[in-house]
């Protein structure tokens, strides 16, 4: 792929769902790009369609019209197969709930997404070498019980970059944290996008975790707009 390509590029993007009253419209003509590197902020009132953007970007939904491309891939013209080994390799999501899997350590926990397919290599030196990096060196054989709330987000922070994703989706990823916590998760998302080169779109509400990237959009009325809320 040419390395002065956007890693994402959303072109005409419009996603709209039937109702009695007609088409209830959520996205109207989305267009969005996003180079390797670079991390986002997405804001907008509850119920505009962020996390609807963020699902149709991460191919966990699709589009009614319009264009999204990956890494220089349309997710949405492969097969089942195709699309789940796509978004293996290729996407991190970090979610407001951590979806850890309770009877699991922190280690297996990270390493569960490389168990999806058989040909994928061994990452356990990666696990642990990503849970090192978030802070949890000493907790790497806990299970989530034993956590508290920003360790488990720590946890999926890591399983998210497992695979070395190009691309980071995080919605709302330090919402049911405290302040400490969440600004303990929001530094690490800046600092582990940054050294490993992955692109990042963060769904939030605080102003002041959207202050901490360089890109901030705000989603109202269907609309993608520049937002003041980036320094």
């Amino acid at each position: 792929m040419n390395d002065h390509a956007p890693l994402l590029s959303v072109r005409d993007l419009h996603k709209s769902y039937p109702s009695a009253g007609g088409d209830l419209v959520v996205l109207n003509s989305v267009n969005l790009s996003l180079s390797r590197g670079v991390a986002m902020a997405l804001m907008g009132p509850s119920g505009c369609g962020k996390s609807t953007l963020l699902n149709i970007i991460g191919a966990l939904d699709t589009p009614t019209s319009g264009a999204v491309s990956v890494d220089g891939q349309d997710p949405f013209s492969l097969d089942r197969r195709a699309l789940a080994r796509f978004r293996n390799h290729k996407i991190g999501y970090v979610f407001q709930d951590h979806h850890l899997l309770p009877q699991c350590t922190a280690l297996e926990n990270v390493l569960a997404p490389t168990l999806a397919f058989r040909d994928n290599p061994d990452r356990s030196d990666r696990a642990r070498e990503l849970l090192q990096r978030v802070g949890l060196a000493a907790r790497m054989d806990h299970r989530p019980a034993e956590m508290s709330g920003g360790e488990r987000q720590r946890v999926a922070l890591a399983r998210a970059l497992i695979n070395e994703p190009r691309l980071l989706l995080a919605d709302e990823p330090t919402g049911s944290l405290d302040r400490r916590a969440g600004d303990q998760i929001a530094e690490l998302l800046r600092e582990l996008t940054a050294a490993d080169g992955v692109a990042m779109i963060v769904v939030t509400h605080s102003a002041m975790l959207a202050g901490a990237f360089a890109k901030c959009y705000e989603l109202r009325d269907g609309a993608l707009t520049t937002s003041g809320a980036a320094a």
